[in-house]
């Protein structure tokens, strides 16, 4: 089945789990401000802001390879 591991395929996955790092992230940040980091939080938002980013072109990206059947 050469179909299940695409390019395509296995970048939407990675993109996936960046998101649910960043989701998790988020979790963490948001507890480590409340316990009176915020210092902390600031830097990982700064990271958080990043990957936001570059989520637009990585969903881009992936929409491209998925019109080539790559």
């Amino acid at each position: 089945m050469p179909d299940d591991y695409s390019l395509s395929d296995v970048l939407e996955r990675m993109h996936s789990n960046q998101l649910a790092l960043e989701a998790a992230l988020m979790e963490l940040t948001l507890h480590v401000e409340q316990q009176g980091a915020p210092e902390v939080g600031d830097n990982v938002r700064g990271a958080l802001d990043t990957i936001g980013e570059n989520a637009g072109h990585i969903k881009q990206g992936l929409a491209k390879l998925r019109t080539k059947n790559l």
